[in-house]
């Protein structure tokens, strides 16, 4: 099971940097519109929905949706993106008297909405901005980092439950070492380039900022499962369950991570 889970995350990175590489914007686009709609197929079970013409429809709807805000403002739309998780924070700090907020079915697939979309427009935005694709690549190291050090933190040193009524195996311990592990990688990156120390700073501050907001993203996809009484969102991906459990933290870490750069100016 460990050689299985191994081997599916390594063809998963492989995959991932090689169309965060090679890919054209347009083609990237579409590409991450595709995963973005598989999870909206594992979404719509996630949400209560079991009848295939239904969650059909919705991968649909999703897809349309994307299509639809891409000549969105950047600022509008992630703004959008960055209340809504606050909500999200919300409603996994109060669980589970939150979870009355979480059983309309209506309620759940716009949850689902406001989580995918974003997620594909700020990183097809950050494609087109940024062609060769390091920009992407950095968000995406900050968030593996975190989930090594999280996983091997966790284990070796785990006590104190981060949000046992959530997700019981996550630990503060874990949150710690994976704050380590990616604040570890953004110095690298850092010392890589040269940043002055402002700009370093800043993107130490990011790094943080991008590790928080991704184990929301996990947490809440954790929540919704356990509300709905399943494991992993489908078993798509042989020993890692389904998309969605291999994107939830990245569908709130990048659009944030974005929004960051943006205001920013970078």
């Amino acid at each position: 099971m460990l050689k299985q889970r191994i081997l599916t995350a390594v063809v998963l990175a492989v995959l991932a940097l090689g169309s965060v590489i090679f890919l054209p914007p347009a083609a990237f686009s579409v590409l991450i519109a595709l995963i973005i709609m598989l999870g909206a197929w594992e979404w719509a079970n996630l949400s209560g929905v079991e009848d295939t013409v239904a969650r059909v429809g919705y991968l649909l709807l999703v897809g349309a949706v994307c299509w639809f805000v891409k000549g969105v403002s950047a600022y509008v739309l992630l703004a959008v993106s960055a209340v809504w998780w606050l909500v999200a924070f919300a409603l996994v700090r109060g669980y589970p008297a939150s979870a009355r907020f979480c059983r309309s079915r209506l309620l759940r697939l716009v949850m689902g909405v406001l989580t995918l979309v974003p997620a594909w427009f700020a990183l097809s935005k950050l494609k087109f901005y940024d062609q060769q694709g390091w920009t992407i690549m950095l968000v995406f190291l900050l968030v593996w980092a975190a989930d090594i050090g999280a996983y091997f933190a966790g284990k070796n040193f785990g006590r104190h439950k981060l949000a046992a009524l959530v997700s019981p195996k996550k630990t503060v311990e874990g949150l710690v070492g994976g704050l380590l592990m990616s604040l570890f990688t953004a110095a690298c990156v850092g010392l890589y380039y040269d940043l002055s120390f402002v700009r370093g700073l800043g993107l130490l501050m990011l790094s943080i900022t991008v590790v928080l907001v991704s184990v929301l993203g996990d947490l809440f996809e954790s929540m919704l499962k356990r509300e709905r009484g399943i494991k992993d969102s489908s078993n798509l991906l042989p020993g890692h369950g389904g998309v969605l459990d291999r994107i939830d933290s990245l569908t709130a870490a990048v659009p944030v991570f974005t929004l960051a750069l943006i205001v920013g100016g970078s």
